[in-house]
């Protein structure tokens, strides 16, 4: 297990790129497999999920060749189908969520596809109903093996279908639709997911070939093809890496240009910031935050509390939650942070309050910050990264305490977040990386 160890207090200055966003690798990476077709994709982020699902799809069969540090093409012309039945593949599929969109491309392409139950952060119960539910009115019949926890799919034929999905679920829609596009027939997908992610697999997708229409609503019309061919794809940079960063500049009061944001497919990111008062300036494609020395929290037109909750997009997301959350300790006024998809994502904020966070901890999904307006800096502590996002806004926190922390368990974070350390250093952090 490795450890950050972090001296807090500094000041940060300088420019940082946000990596390829994650959660739309793990889904247009799944999607090679629907091709005997190279596939190239460019800003492929250099993190632990993303490595491992390559290294799955390696072991499967899939020809792949690392082309540059951040670009790699695919080609899923003859798949191990009994690799999916190895141990070693049960346990790759333990080590993150993503690998769950393998199902619907194998579905969809062969007619058969199996997985053990996924593993990735635990912040409460993430169910796989929505897949299951859809696949099956698509044609397909599993089974289950309880002692193994392995699912097997078969598709004699799949046949499109009208689904009203009983939850806006990303993952859940990304495998319906790759299922979905060589189904025979026409697919319709109501309350399907919408966000930035979805919309570049839609893209991506359709140049491949597929039949997609109403990409980037909630509304999507698929009608099926018999088959698919390469392409090249760009991932858009991640958004939540951008929301972090904000994060980072406003609780370290330091003065940081986040470059080639793709500010568009931000959404309300950059205005849920504003409103705890924190200065964004957006400049080309960049955003600037300046050095704040105070940001205040705004307040409802009615002089309530401000709340801020996560929601399906374009709400925000839930993924940047735990930075908001921390960020807030150190604002000017009080907030209520509502997390409502996920009952275990702040438990970490005990860590916070040994830090001398002022955080009253309502229920599992509800707390309410009283913001210490940098008057009373946080203190450095040991603690442990509970998963990915907690564990950035707890190195968040570290960053901007007095005295030294230590983190462990960073291989959380290295699951979202590239060189992170080596990333700060950059921007004058005093963070050094150990090894046990």
């Amino acid at each position: 297990m490795s450890s950050f160890e972090i001296t807090g207090g500094k000041k940060l200055s300088g420019e940082i790129v946000p990596q390829g966003a994650k959660n739309e690798a793990l889904q247009v990476i799944s999607a090679t497999l629907l091709t005997s077709d190279i596939i190239t994709i460019h800003n492929i982020p250099n993190i632990h999920d993303v490595n491992q699902l390559i290294e799955l799809l390696k072991s499967l069969g899939v020809r792949i060749t690392k082309e540059d540090s951040t670009t790699y093409s695919f080609q899923a012309k003859d798949i191990h189908f009994e690799y999916l039945q190895t141990k070693e593949f049960k346990e790759k599929v333990g080590t993150f969520r993503g690998s769950i969109m393998i199902l619907g491309p194998l579905l969809g392409r062969f007619g058969k596809g199996y997985i053990y139950l996924p593993g990735g952060d635990k912040i409460g119960r993430r169910r796989l109903d929505t897949h299951f539910v859809a696949l099956q009115k698509l044609g397909a019949q599993y089974k289950y093996d309880n002692e193994k926890q392995y699912y097997e799919f078969l598709a004699n034929e799949l046949q499109g279908n009208y689904m009203l999905l009983d939850e806006a679920s990303v993952t859940g829609t990304a495998n319906i639709i790759m299922t979905a596009v060589l189904a025979k027939g026409k697919t319709t997908i109501f309350n399907a997911a919408c966000e930035p992610y979805l919309v570049q697999l839609c893209e991506m997708l359709n140049r491949m070939g597929a039949k997609i229409e109403g990409v980037g609503s909630n509304l999507l019309t698929i009608d099926g093809v018999t088959s698919l061919h390469g392409c090249r794809h760009t991932l858009l940079p991640d958004m939540i890496e951008v929301g972090s960063f904000i994060g980072l500049a406003a609780m370290t009061g330091s003065e940081i240009t986040i470059k080639h944001v793709n500010y568009q497919q931000l959404g309300i990111t950059p205005d849920v910031f504003q409103r705890l008062g924190i200065k964004i300036e957006k400049k080309g494609d960049d955003i600037h935050i300046p050095a704040q020395e105070h940001y205040e929290v705004e307040t409802f037109m009615d002089g309530s509390i401000m709340t801020i909750a996560d929601a399906p997009w374009p709400g925000f997301t839930p993924d940047l939650i735990s930075i908001v959350l921390v960020v807030a300790t150190q604002a000017k006024g009080y907030v209520l942070i509502h997390q409502k998809m996920f009952e275990s994502r702040l438990f970490f904020v005990d860590k916070l309050i040994d830090m001398g966070a002022k955080i009253i901890l309502c229920d599992p999904h509800r707390a309410t910050v009283i913001g210490l307006d940098h008057q009373y800096p946080l203190r450095g502590i040991r603690m442990s990264s509970p998963d990915i996002r907690a564990g950035v806004a707890l190195l968040i926190a570290a960053l901007s305490a007095e005295g030294k922390s230590v983190i462990d368990n960073i291989e959380q974070i290295d699951r979202g977040y590239k060189q992170i350390d080596t990333r700060l250093r950059n921007l004058g952090a005093d963070i050094q990386r150990k090894n046990s």
